[in-house]
């Protein structure tokens, strides 16, 4: 019930942002301007807040576990990223833009806030961990795969972005305990407290340009949404549930899998040449159904 709620606030919060958009109150460059607060200074402050204060809950034995298990989580996503286009009979052409589609997933804009409303604030350490890989991944494999086959330079600076930093810097005040003064705390709790809001406006913003009931007559599309929203999750996380005895991670893992294609795919696709316009559809079409498609994977797998 907990995770049905935030859902419909986020998504109320979403079309608040596609109204204002339509009322010229939201243009591309605003919007682009709120992304880069989102990215850069509010989904940081999350990433921090999660190691601020109280962590009693979480033991050192559950962050090593923690690690294990992003990391499994990203290797069986690439297997199935290889696999999946084959089995959807996906055109050649499109084929590295599923991959990444199927891998990435929208944890920054979506996955934190509900973490956070859902698990508590200390739960966004398991969630900190998880997001090394996957920007790690992003900047290397991501690229490959939109390139089509075209080598791309290998680059350090790629990996280390601000997400990759803090999430470093969150697990190094997590594991030395370092006390910060309460006015610290204080700002990156309320920075922190921007990400839900900001990042579901924007999502909102960028269905005004879309056509969405042509969003929903693309069959692959479609047959991949639900196998990306509903099968992988629900089957991940009960065999999350067999290994780990950790509600809070198990629930972290839940939403790291249910969570909908994320917009840095889209960015990706047109920076290196994929599939822009599918990438685009992907984000959106996952989005609105994510809706409906979390909470029923929360009340089938975590319920239990």
């Amino acid at each position: 019930m907990i995770v049905l709620q935030q859902m419909a606030v986020l998504f109320i919060i979403m079309m608040i942002g596609f109204w204002a958009f339509k009322k010229d109150m939201i243009d591309s460059v605003t919007s682009k301007k709120l992304s880069g607060i989102v990215v850069n200074i509010a989904n940081p402050a999350m990433i921090l807040s999660g190691v601020i204060g109280d962590t009693s809950q979480i033991q050192g034995s559950d962050l090593i576990l923690t690690v294990t298990a992003s990391i499994i989580l990203y290797l069986a996503l690439l297997a199935i990223g290889t696999i999946l286009p084959k089995v959807l009979s996906i055109p050649e052409k499109s084929i590295g833009t599923y991959r990444v589609m199927t891998i990435f997933s929208n944890i920054g804009f979506i996955g934190f806030p509900i973490i956070s409303a859902v698990y508590g604030s200390s739960a966004l350490l398991y969630a900190s961990i998880f997001l090394i890989p996957y920007n790690v991944l992003i900047y290397t494999y991501g690229i490959q795969m939109m390139k089509q086959g075209e080598k791309e330079a290998f680059h350090w600076k790629k990996i280390i972005n601000i997400g990759v930093v803090f999430c470093i810097i969150a697990i190094f005040i997590f594991i030395t305990n370092l006390p910060l003064p309460n006015w610290i705390a204080n700002t990156i709790s309320t920075l922190s407290n921007l990400t839900a809001p900001l990042s579901m406006m924007v999502i909102g913003a960028s269905f005004a340009s879309m056509n969405i009931i042509k969003l929903f007559c693309d069959a692959k599309l479609l047959l991949f949404s639900a196998v990306k929203l509903l099968l992988l999750p629900i089957i991940g996380t009960l065999i999350a549930k067999q290994f780990i005895d950790n509600y809070a991670l198990c629930g972290v893992i839940m939403i790291m899998l249910s969570t909908p294609v994320g917009s840095m795919t889209a960015m990706l696709a047109q920076e290196y040449n994929g599939d822009y316009e599918l990438a685009s559809k992907g984000v959106a079409i996952t989005t609105l159904l994510s809706v409906l498609t979390i909470p029923i994977v929360s009340a089938l797998v975590m319920n239990g």
